[in-house]
């Protein structure tokens, strides 16, 4: 049974290479996640067998074709995506604010070069910048591409996310999270499985990547191992998501993180609460992402994540009951009742002595 087991975790994709999960019985066919695809896999003596393909090979269709998007030179880089699902029940305002801000914050804070940040928004004319499930999956790539050692790597995403039923046993919680591109009631959405497939395994050695993702249901929307657990006391300690049974989802030597806008059973909210009246549309997570970076230069993980949290915990009630006591009863109030970012990663550290360096 362990080695049948260990053989799932090494079965490909026959056509785009994404690792399979397993059939139940004999002979079947398995449909792949990420391509839709079926592959056919075969059982002998308890071992499982897959057609031979090499892992992260580019689905058809979605290679990225030179100069498709920008050439990047120097060791950082971002991807900023905002979707607004503009015409549709589902219409967000404030996503397009949320990547301006984020590029204003990277290019004069960090010194990422403009020229190596990638925008996808519905603003964009160019199609190829349209947030759709197909370009997304190629700007993923393209964040991914031909980085080294001394990296930095940035993904910000504004927009609807959702928890979809978990089966391949992964999950500590039996749900996948996913986000949702623009077209994803005509293509689909993207499971956490085929971004930690993407950008999170390829991670080589010296190579970083930050995710901030401002949606519903995102605390661990990368699948990393680690999630931190931060009590509004201060204590915190790291909480294993690692499944027995599921597969190994770290970076090849690099270091991943997630600053996500709320637990996995949370909804996001826009800064409508808090945000001044002549001040645009912002989400409620990438606001106070933005200002707790801003306010504290040099500041560790641990104090952004509870700057992030009481400034979204004061926002969120700061319409209802002003002054002292309104304080005072945010601070009582449950924290199940309130949005609270989260902190994930590829390794464990001590968020109150680890700088946040982008």
């Amino acid at each position: 049974m362990a080695s049948a087991r260990a053989a799932a975790a090494t079965s490909w994709c026959g056509h785009c290479g994404m690792s399979l999960a397993a059939p139940s019985g004999p002979g079947a066919s398995v449909r792949c996640a990420f391509c839709h695809r079926l592959t056919r896999v075969e059982r002998h003596r308890g071992v499982t067998l897959a057609a031979p393909s090499p892992p992260r090979a580019v689905p058809a269709g979605l290679e990225i074709p030179a100069g498709y998007y920008p050439s990047v030179s120097g060791k950082k880089r971002a991807l900023l995506v905002g979707v607004s699902y503009r015409g549709t029940a589902h219409e967000l305002k404030g996503t397009v604010n949320d990547v301006k801000e984020m590029r204003r914050l990277l290019c004069g804070k960090f010194g990422f070069p403009g020229d190596c940040i990638l925008e996808l928004t519905e603003n964009e004319r160019d199609p190829t910048r349209v947030p759709t499930r197909a370009n997304l999956l190629r700007a993923m790539r393209w964040l991914m591409e031909g980085s080294g050692s001394g990296d930095s790597l940035v993904f910000h995403f504004s927009g609807h996310g959702v928890q979809k039923l978990d089966l391949n046993d992964d999950e500590v919680d039996g749900y996948n999270e996913a986000l949702c591109p623009a077209d994803f009631e005509q293509s689909g959405k993207i499971l956490d499985d085929e971004i930690n497939e993407i950008i999170v395994r390829p991670l080589g050695r010296g190579v970083k990547l930050h995710a901030v993702v401002d949606t519903c249901h995102s605390g661990t929307i990368l699948d990393l191992p680690y999630l931190c657990r931060l009590s509004r006391t201060g204590y915190w300690q790291w909480e294993n998501h690692d499944r027995p049974s599921g597969t190994r989802k770290r970076p090849n030597g690099g270091l991943a993180i997630s600053i996500s806008g709320c637990s996995d059973d949370q909804k996001s909210a826009d800064a409508s609460g808090f945000s001044e009246p002549s001040s645009s549309s912002i989400g409620a997570m990438t606001d106070s992402f933005i200002k707790a970076v801003e306010a504290e230069p040099g500041t560790t993980y641990g104090r952004l994540l509870s700057a992030m949290r009481a400034r979204i915990r004061d926002g969120q009630g700061s319409r209802r009951l002003p002054g002292r006591l309104g304080s005072f009863v945010r601070w009582m109030m449950p924290s199940s009742t309130l949005q609270e970012p989260q902190l994930c990663s590829s390794e464990m550290f001590d968020i109150y002595r680890k700088p946040f360096l982008l």
